[in-house]
């Protein structure tokens, strides 16, 4: 039986609004199940008591910040995740519409709660990495790089690690550019590209990455997987690339891409993933 609780993360009070309104729209047909996300929820996939490792991975579903691949790129994920003892958490994050702080907000409240909760959810709180897909791994190497710093008053909002699938990095020349557009709106500063373009933010402690791509790749281009690592190896961070020579984007934990069509590598990205985490958490 599966361990799943779901809440609010806010409770109906974020620190930002994005200017959308209307109700959350779900098409579970949709490439982009969930649209119109107005609200932060947390999914958590807690997995048995036998095999849990202590450790956890918060899972930032891409969309291109218009909307949520939530089962393929989310509860598949987490689900899996399960299998091997780590608690799976699914961050459902509001769509940005422009607003830039909104979903760098919500997946740093995502990892000061389950830090807070960590006892309560039988985790270990030095064993928190973040995930994410496409736009989710954007957001996810958002959260390894403009994290707060660790105080005697304050919860860190460091992942202590990050798995990052066919990442969006660069805001800047080889960004994806729906992506671009619905994070930083029509006409961002200089500043906002840079700020937000993850390889340009790479710091010393930067927790240790893995990122996995398809070099065939035609939504969004490899090369943000390649600067990023670049970017990482510069500071000394542990990091590890794989490109496999296909799969296009948006391929999921259970083969199969945006476009129906099989990812041939994914028990082998599995047993890297895997081993990758055991190393590194």
């Amino acid at each position: 039986m599966k361990n799943i609780k779901r809440l609010n993360l806010w409770n109906g009070n974020p620190p930002a609004k994005s200017g959308l309104s209307g109700n959350e729209v779900l098409d579970p047909e949709a490439i982009l199940e969930l649209t119109n996300v107005t609200e932060t929820e947390l999914i958590i996939y807690s997995p048995e008591d036998r095999i849990n490792t202590g450790a956890a991975v918060i899972i930032c579903p891409g969309g291109a910040y218009a909307g949520l691949a939530i089962t393929t790129q989310g509860y598949d994920f987490a689900e899996w995740l399960n299998t091997t003892g780590i608690t799976g958490i699914v961050l459902k994050y509001r769509m940005p519409n422009g607003n830039k702080e909104i979903p760098l907000d919500d997946v740093q409240e995502a990892i000061r709660y389950i830090r807070k909760n960590a006892k309560e959810l039988k985790l270990n709180e030095n064993k928190i990495g973040v995930a994410g897909f496409s736009a989710g791994g954007h957001l996810a190497a958002l959260s390894a790089t403009l994290f707060s710093q660790e105080s005697e008053e304050e919860i860190s909002t460091r992942p202590d690690f990050s798995i990052l699938f066919y990442p969006v990095i660069s805001m800047g020349l080889h960004t994806q550019k729906d992506t671009h557009h619905n994070l930083l709106g029509a006409d961002p500063s200089p500043s906002s590209i840079e700020k937000y373009s993850c390889e340009k933010q790479v710091r010393s402690n930067t927790p240790p990455t893995l990122i996995l791509a398809s070099d065939d790749d035609t939504i969004v281009s490899p090369i943000n997987s390649t600067h990023y690592y670049e970017a990482l190896k510069k500071q000394h961070i542990p990091a590890t690339l794989y490109l496999f020579p296909q799969g296009d984007h948006a391929w999921g934990i259970k083969g199969l891409n945006m476009f129906g069509k099989k990812f041939e590598y994914i028990e082998q990205a599995k047993e890297l993933i895997l081993n990758w985490i055991r190393n590194h958490c």
